[in-house]
C-alpha cells in the first residue's frame, strides 16, 4: 500500500477510507443545506432591513446574526479576511454619510459643504450597521458554498437553464485563475526587463493582457463544452441529487425570524423609518 492510500485508510473510520459522503457527514450542519436555501435566506433578511432606516432593526438584526453565527462553522480568520472589505465599506459609507448626510440638531462642525450634526451621525452610525447586518450573513452562507452545489441547487430545484447554469459555474472555477495568471504576466515581463520600474504605469497594459488572456481561454474553453455536448437541447443528467427538505425550509425561517425580531424591535422602539425616505 502507498504512502498515500495509508493516510487515506488513517483518516477513516475503523480502517474504512474516507468517502465524500463520510467527510460532509462530520462537517458543520449549514454546510450539507442547499446552497439556493442559504440565497433566499440572505434575501429575506436583506430585503427586511433594506426597508428600514434605524439603528434598532439594524442592531437587533445584526445581534441575532452575530449569537447564530458559531452554528454555521466559519473559522474565525477566514471570515475577518474575507469579511474586512464589508466593514472597510461601510464605516467609509458611515464616514460619507456623516459629512455630507441630513443635517439636523447640534452642528458640530462644519467645512464648505461638509458637516456633522446629531442627524448626520444617528443617519451615519444607522448606515453602518445596517451595511453590517446584511453583509454579515451573506458573507457567513457564501462561505459554505461549493460553487458545484450552488450550480446543482440553481439547475435541480430552481429550475434555471442547464446551460447558464453550466456556464456560470466554469466561469466561476476559472476566475481563481486570474491572480496565477496576473503573476505569470509580471515574471514574464520581469523575465524581459521591462517591468522593473513603474509599476503604476504598466498596469494598464498588463490588465488588457490579462483581458486578451481570459478572453482567448474562455473561447477555447466554451469550444470544448460545445464539442462535449453542453450546449445540447436533450435533457441532462446529474450526478448528484440536489435536496430541498426539513433543514432548508428551517433555515429559510431563521430568516423570517431574524427580519421579524428586527422590525419587531425596531416598531416597539418607535425608532421605524421608512427608507424611502431618506
Amino acid at each position: 500500500m502507498s504512502a498515500q492510500g495509508a493516510r487515506v485508510v488513517k483518516k477513516g473510520t475503523r480502517g474504512v477510507p474516507d468517502t465524500p459522503v463520510a467527510q460532509r457527514a462530520r462537517v458543520a450542519p449549514i454546510l450539507r443545506i442547499n446552497p439556493v436555501a442559504k440565497l433566499a435566506t440572505a434575501v429575506v433578511v436583506g430585503v427586511a432591513l433594506l426597508l428600514s432606516l434605524d439603528p434598532v432593526s439594524a442592531g437587533a438584526a445584526l445581534a441575532c446574526e452575530l449569537v447564530l453565527c458559531p452554528w454555521a462553522g466559519v473559522d474565525i480568520r477566514r471570515f475577518l479576511v474575507r469579511g474586512s472589505p464589508i466593514l472597510i465599506g461601510a464605516l467609509l459609507a458611515g464616514l460619507t454619510i456623516a459629512l455630507y448626510g441630513k443635517a439636523s440638531g447640534a452642528v458640530y462642525l462644519q467645512f464648505l459643504f461638509a458637516h456633522v450634526t446629531d442627524g448626520s451621525l444617528g443617519l451615519a452610525g444607522a448606515t453602518v450597521l445596517r451595511i453590517l447586518a446584511i453583509g454579515v450573513p451573506a458573507l457567513v452562507l457564501f462561505l459554505t458554498i461549493d460553487p458545484t452545489d450552488l450550480a446543482d441547487g440553481l439547475a435541480q430545484t430552481l429550475r434555471l437553464p442547464s446551460r447558464f447554469v453550466l456556464g456560470a459555474l466554469a466561469a466561476l472555477r476559472l476566475a481563481s485563475l486570474f491572480v496565477d495568471d496576473w503573476r505569470s504576466l509580471e515574471l514574464a515581463r520581469r523575465a524581459r526587463g521591462i517591468s522593473d520600474r513603474g509599476r503604476l504605469r504598466r498596469l494598464a497594459s498588463q490588465a488588457f493582457a490579462l483581458l486578451v488572456l481570459s478572453i482567448r481561454r474562455g473561447s477555447k474553453l466554451a469550444t470544448a463544452m460545445e464539442a462535449r455536448g453542453f450546449g445540447g437541447e436533450t435533457k441532462r443528467t446529474w450526478a448528484r441529487e440536489s435536496r430541498f427538505g426539513a433543514p432548508e425550509i428551517l433555515l429559510i425561517l431563521i430568516g423570517f425570524a431574524v427580519a421579524s425580531i428586527a422590525i419587531v424591535a425596531a416598531i416597539a422602539a418607535g425608532t421605524w423609518r421608512f427608507a424611502g425616505g431618506f
